[in-house]
């Protein structure tokens, strides 16, 4: 009897954590998508944001304001943040070059974090960031808005059907930054290239590689080949805002198409085998066709993912707290995503000699 109620203790115990909101920092405030997360999530049951730290006292009153965050919640430097708020987890949105120095100081205090895509600027500061992950053994992902498609789960699904993959075709972006109303303090670090590594080929660039990685389970490429073009110099006189970059693997061969000069937004993709094709056209609704069926086929509606997957909080509290033990290869990854900038990387380098970069092949 004893034993059993120390079970039963034990188990109230364990639903009580698992029931207890997951206390988050957030660092930086400059990327656009900071705005997207408090209105999606401040109010959210079981997030418990416990500190935002920001040098910008511009930006700071803006968040302030918008999103009623009480001042105790404010600091200037991350480092205060995070050793005066004691979050479960770090959320980042700075720009990207201040990825590195971010993730050092949460691998310096133990704390698990996720960063706004994409994972860095360059080959450098992605290794910095997994030397950081190897000393702390913290987890480190990164956050797509399309990880959390409905649409990845037909995907996964459909492939047996179509065959072997043979090409991938991806469509990211919008109409622009300024174009759709950024903010100035997101605005500026975009259109700069040692702050966002490049211009559209970063920005929006990374979803491509991102997808294809996971769908072909780390598979390193043979060669990238990208070429870039500015065609509102008088908006992005110092980054790109049109890329096509073209990944060659053994046997797949995948093509990137980013973009600040799509006449609509949009975050779609192809994927072809040697038996059929599945094509989506938002985050829920695809279709397929198999070779002997005729073109056409109606769109199906994928069904949301199961939880924790659905969502990146439920995602992040799940890793943070060892429920689920995700794939080396998942979209959030730090492996995924180091390849993704080695792909970056070699575009960007491509694209400004006119030649095909070769990856070097892992030892």
């Amino acid at each position: 009897m004893e034993t059993l109620i120390r079970l039963l203790l034990l188990l109230a115990c364990v639903n009580a954590f698992a029931q207890q909101p997951l206390r988050v920092g957030i660092a930086g405030l400059v990327h656009g998508h900071a705005g997207g997360f408090f209105r999606n999530y401040l109010q959210r049951p079981d997030l418990q944001i416990v500190g935002v730290s920001e040098a910008d006292p511009t930006v700071v009153a803006k968040y302030a304001g918008q999103y009623k965050l009480p001042q105790n919640l404010l600091f200037t430097t991350h480092a205060e943040m995070m050793d005066k708020a004691k979050p479960d987890a770090v959320m980042i949105f700075s720009n990207t070059f201040d990825h590195k120095a971010i993730v050092e100081l949460c691998a310096d205090r133990g704390i698990p974090v996720m960063m706004e895509k994409p994972l860095a600027v360059s080959v450098e500061h992605a290794q910095a960031i997994a030397n950081a992950q190897r000393r702390s053994g913290i987890p480190v992902m990164v956050n797509y808005e399309t990880t959390w498609y409905p649409v990845n789960a037909p995907i996964q699904h459909t492939l047996p059907k179509i065959g072997d993959i043979r090409r991938i075709v991806t469509h990211y972006g919008h109409q622009g930054p300024k174009e759709i109303g950024t903010g100035p303090e997101f605005l500026n670090w975009l259109r700069d290239p040692a702050k966002n590594g490049a211009g559209a080929l970063f920005d929006f660039g990374c979803y491509g590689a991102n997808f294809a990685t996971w769908l072909l389970h780390g598979e390193r490429p043979l060669s990238v080949f990208a070429v870039t073009h500015t065609n509102k110099p008088d908006i992005y006189p110092n980054v790109d805002d049109e890329a096509t970059i073209v990944v060659q693997y053994a046997k797949v061969q995948l093509i990137i198409q980013p973009s600040w000069n799509w006449p609509f937004s949009r975050k779609d993709m192809e994927v072809y085998g040697q038996t059929g094709e599945i094509v989506t056209s938002n985050p829920r609704l695809f279709r397929t066709r198999l070779k002997d069926e005729k073109p056409g086929q109606p769109e199906q509606t994928a069904v949301p993912l199961p939880a924790p997957h659905d969502d990146v909080i439920h995602y992040l509290t799940a890793v943070v707290r060892r429920q689920i033990n995700p794939d080396r290869w998942d979209l959030s990854s730090l492996e995924n995503n180091l390849l993704v900038t080695e792909i970056l990387d070699a575009a960007r380098q491509s694209a400004k000699t006119g030649k095909a970069v070769a990856l070097k092949p892992h030892r």
